[in-house]
């Protein structure tokens, strides 16, 4: 059964003629009753009574109710694939790392939402390495996290950079010093996130010294967290500037020495995939306009 002339048969019935839907699907007369010819033919039965006035069979409509549906699947798909080939519809799979998934991705998202209502986004928090898994499995299409391990087949692009400070109990010792370098931090306990955290992994090697006492430490398993238990007096933490709005109450906030600690984060995807294009690709553009870093130290 030709779809196109179903199409027609539905503009016949409701334009009252054959005349008035060829002009308007710019066809010839002739052309239009072939279709409908050839639809019947197809079907074996007739449709429209063929004479002075319009007027269908019972097969027509019967067709005419049942294939009602159909036309109107078709004309969505097509407008569908239409918006789809000009970015304005699709479905992504998009992968965060936390801090950024809580503190900036919301308003970011909501945003792009509001512009591409036909857009659908998923959101997926891991850490940076799980995210490079599912991204190399074809689970996510595109990831914001840190860099990835060489020969991994992705892409990276640079889109911000996490500013770290150091936050402390309000009664912590360190509060006396108006900046804080990584070392002074050795001679008391500093809240950690989990092993497979890219800042932690960092910042342990920054702090590692041969030969040296080991590090009191207490592991957090959330970057956001940290805050809550620095508040609750159990000891300082190195955190993104970004989940500092606001203050936290009972807590002050001390610039960190050197950018040794400061992560950088970005686009991650599959190096085929790279730039992102059509939905993604107007995805990729909102993130990159508005992931760059607007916080700074008061």
């Amino acid at each position: 059964m030709d779809l196109k002339a179903v199409k027609t048969f539905h503009r016949i019935v409701a334009l009252g003629g054959f005349n008035r839907a060829a002009e308007e699907l710019n066809y010839a007369q002739s052309t239009v009753t072939m279709q409908i010819q050839k639809l019947e033919a197809d079907l074996g039965l007739r449709l429209i009574e063929r004479g002075k006035t319009f007027e269908l069979t019972q097969a027509g409509r019967l067709f005419l109710e049942q294939s009602a549906h159909i036309v109107r699947d078709i004309e969505q798909l097509q407008d569908t694939m239409t918006e789809l080939v000009a970015g304005e519809a699709g479905h992504i799979r998009l992968g965060v790392v936390e801090p950024i998934a809580s503190y900036r991705m919301p308003d970011i998202i909501a945003g792009f939402l509001r512009d591409s209502p036909h857009i659908r986004v998923s959101i997926s928090i891991a850490s940076s390495t799980v995210l490079s898994q599912q991204l190399q499995q074809g689970e996510l299409d595109l990831a914001i996290c840190s860099p990835p391990l060489l020969g991994t087949g992705l892409y990276f692009e640079p889109m911000l950079t996490e500013h770290f400070v150091v936050l402390l109990p309000e009664q912590h010792p360190l509060t006396q010093k108006a900046i804080i370098s990584v070392q002074d931090l050795r001679s008391h306990r500093l809240l950690i996130t989990s092993s497979d955290c890219p800042y932690r992994r960092k910042l342990e090697m920054i702090l590692q010294e041969p030969g040296g006492s080991p590090l009191d430490t207490l592991e957090i398993g959330s970057m956001s967290a940290l805050k809550f238990y620095v508040q609750s007096g159990i000891g300082a933490a190195l955190v993104p500037v970004s989940v500092l709005q606001p203050e936290p109450e009972g807590t002050v906030i001390r610039p960190l020495q050197g950018s040794e600690v400061d992560m950088t984060c970005g686009l991650l995807c599959r190096e085929p995939d790279y730039p992102p294009r059509l939905a993604a690709g107007k995805l990729y553009e909102t993130l990159k306009k508005n992931l760059p870093d607007n916080y700074l130290i008061s």
